[in-house]
């Protein structure tokens, strides 16, 4: 049996034109269905941030966070990541904070370097430059959670005089750093409380418990992640049927932001039935995905295991079913 797990949802909020809605409407169906997740035993909701997409994909996560942590009371709220590069870390200190005390000490900041040059160019931020300045902005916002009065004369970042207030309820709040790469498994041990991954993470993992034991820190860390896509379901040929056009759709929009930026995350997809050979689509019966879960948990260590929720131009109320039935039988299983 591994450690207790805690299980979340993920969000990115796209809006696919094929599926086209209006974004209130997925707005409010997601707000929906976090408040009742909740209720039904879900502990954690991630949210995950990109720019300038053409589905809509969420830009704006600690305004969706701030929402989240008034609609419910007892979920943890996280960023899974936040593309700190493109934000100043004395606003993102500052925000973070608020949603801590709005939620009454439920947030956890998730960071990341990013990948997109779109992104970068609409900002007008140099993409060599992403990894140092979220070193730098990681040193900034740790310095005011721990109340400190900032004086920084960076490379990237120029502050003078900054102190935080209000404090966060948490004190100091949780800081995650994710990624697909060594780099960020290291600078998750070196400059964070935790790593964030998905998919494939064992071997990340592993360089994450090792920078921190060569750094001399206490205890294994934090460890967060899941399988892309797991979903749960008693006619599991069906559900595929119906979810498999949407996530096709979202392996193809990342397939091409990767390629844009020079990096293969994903192999080359074509086909439905390419998503269940390579792993990147489980749709299984409860006791499939307990063990699962099981062995995915005995291989990586995590303490929080969290999967995409919605597939992009889905219903949101689609989804209840397979998240009550996942919350029914097979959460209890790691309680």
């Amino acid at each position: 049996m591994t450690r207790p797990l805690r299980f979340g949802l993920w969000y990115s909020l796209r809006n696919p034109e094929p599926w086209h809605r209006p974004e209130t409407e997925i707005y409010a169906g997601t707000l929906r269905q976090i408040a009742w997740a909740e209720k039904i035993g879900y502990d954690d909701v991630w949210l995950t941030e990109h720019h300038f997409c053409e589905d809509g994909h969420a830009p704006s996560i600690l305004p969706l966070a701030s929402a989240v942590a008034v609609a419910t009371r007892r979920i943890r709220i996280g960023t899974s990541v936040l593309l700190l590069p493109l934000h100043h870390p004395v606003r993102v200190a500052e925000d973070a904070a608020t949603i801590d005390i709005l939620s009454n000490g439920r947030f956890d900041l998730g960071v990341g370097i990013g990948y997109r040059p779109q992104e970068f160019d609409g900002f007008g931020i140099s993409l060599k430059t992403r990894g140092a300045r979220v070193d730098e902005g990681l040193a900034i916002i740790r310095a005011l959670w721990q109340g400190q009065t900032v004086d920084h004369a960076g490379k990237y970042y120029q502050v003078k005089g900054a102190k935080l207030a209000p404090r966060s309820v948490q004190d100091p709040m949780p800081l995650w750093v994710g990624g697909f790469a060594p780099a960020s498994a290291r600078r998750a041990a070196t400059l964070g409380d935790g790593y964030l991954g998905t998919g494939e993470m064992a071997e990340l993992v592993r360089i994450y418990h090792e920078t921190r034991a060569e750094l001399g820190l206490p205890g294994p860390g934090r460890t967060a992640g899941g399988h892309f896509w797991l979903i749960v379901s008693n006619t599991p040929e069906k559900t595929f049927e119906q979810v498999a056009p949407h996530v096709l759709y979202q392996i193809r929009m990342y397939n091409q932001w990767l390629a844009e930026a020079g990096q293969a995350l994903f192999p080359e997809v074509t086909n439905p039935a390419q998503l269940a050979e390579m792993g990147i689509l489980s749709v299984v019966t409860p006791t499939q995905a307990t063990d699962m879960i099981g062995a995915y948990a005995e291989a990586t260590g995590i303490e929080r295991y969290y999967t995409w929720t919605v597939p992009p131009g889905m219903q949101e109320s689609a989804m209840d079913e397979y998240l009550q039935l996942f919350a029914e039988e097979v959460m209890p299983h790691f309680r």
